[in-house]
């Protein structure tokens, strides 16, 4: 068994020679710019997050700046970056910190944890980072280590072995430094013990790895159990006046929510009599362009785009519809694939 004390002691020790260091958002123990960081850097690498996470710190450069905005200012910010539901779930948060907590983070971890959108580990390092709280994070990094250090086998996803982690993370959390152990973790999945073509000849750990004793580091973790992703699809309607594309904005929940989207046709309507009915918009001249595929966490999306030019414009237009002039795309809360379906129309 590894001895706790060791593993703590080297990664420490690793992390202040060679981790990262140079980070917009270290430096800091202000829990607004982890907590971004931290929501922001979920599913998502570091070098996509960097301008975004910038950009947004330009337009809200303090929690109360986040609270006051109305939403429909932070989902641009967050467009193209994913999983919308963070950016969502940020804007409340800022609201309930704002209201109930005197805009102030509480330094309690478990207290941190039930404020929208943040959950354990999320909530641990934020407390880690900014108060020097002993609190163990377990994120994707960190649960990558952990299987290959301590041959720890089973899909790390699974609650059994989530556990068994949990309480791992608490025994190895050292007692003092414990910021710098944090990062320490992140830093050694991100750079060295990555998913594919980890560094095991420069990791502090090497030594001590089961996986790397035994052979095992393509193995562990153990893989997702695979199960067979749905394929839907979907007809996304592109219709152009001298006004821009006609764009709706979805429902906050589910897919691209609170974004602006091209209008979906429902499955078997015809096209020019729908958009007539629900938008009071004369179209004509209906072409299909190509197809794009798009691929969600738990499904594939193919999206088949028609081209209409509207010949006549709907007498008032609802509030939730708009027309996004070309020199407006890039400002403008657009999911990933309906961006690209508008560029391709430039």
């Amino acid at each position: 068994m590894v001895n706790d004390l060791d593993f703590a002691q080297r990664l420490i020790a690793w992390q202040k020679l060679h981790g990262r260091k140079g980070l917009p958002w270290q430096g800091t123990r202000d829990p607004y710019r982890v907590w971004l960081s931290e929501i922001m850097l979920q599913q998502t690498q570091v070098a996509t997050v960097i301008p975004y996470y910038q950009r947004f710190l330009e337009r809200f450069p303090t929690l109360a700046d986040l609270a006051a905005a109305p939403v429909d200012e932070v989902m641009p910010l967050w467009s193209g970056l994913g999983y919308y539901a963070r950016a969502r779930n940020l804007h409340k948060c800022a609201q309930v910190l704002v209201t109930k907590h005197g805009a102030e983070f509480p330094r309690d971890a478990a207290l941190i944890a039930e404020l929208p959108g943040i959950g354990r580990s999320t909530a641990n390092a934020i407390a880690s980072f900014c108060f020097a709280a002993q609190t163990p994070i377990l994120d994707g990094n960190v649960k990558r280590v952990f299987a290959r250090c301590f041959g720890i086998e089973g899909f790390p996803g699974t609650p059994k072995i989530e556990r068994a982690m949990w309480t791992l993370a608490g025994q190895l959390m050292p007692a003092t430094d414990t910021a710098t152990y944090t990062q320490a973790q992140m830093d050694l999945g991100a750079t060295i013990c990555t998913r594919g073509k980890p560094l095991c000849a420069r990791c502090p750990l090497n030594d001590l790895c089961v996986a790397n004793r035994e052979g095992r580091v393509a193995e562990l973790p153990t893989p997702r159990p695979k199960k067979t992703v749905p394929e839907r699809e979907g007809i996304f309607l592109i219709m152009q006046s001298e006004h821009g594309i006609l764009l709706e904005q979805r429902p906050p929940s589910g897919i691209w929510g609170g974004l602006l989207c091209l209008p979906e046709l429902p499955a078997g309507a015809d096209a020019a009599q729908h958009v007539q009915q629900h938008y009071g918009v004369t179209a004509q001249q209906w072409q299909e362009l190509p197809a794009l595929r798009h691929t969600f966490t738990h499904f594939h999306l193919t999206l088949r785009p028609l081209h209409a030019r509207v010949t006549q414009l709907p007498a008032a237009m609802e509030g939730n519809l708009r027309w996004l002039a070309a020199a407006d795309h890039a400002a403008a809360a657009l999911p990933t694939p309906i961006r690209t379906l508008l560029a391709r129309q430039r």
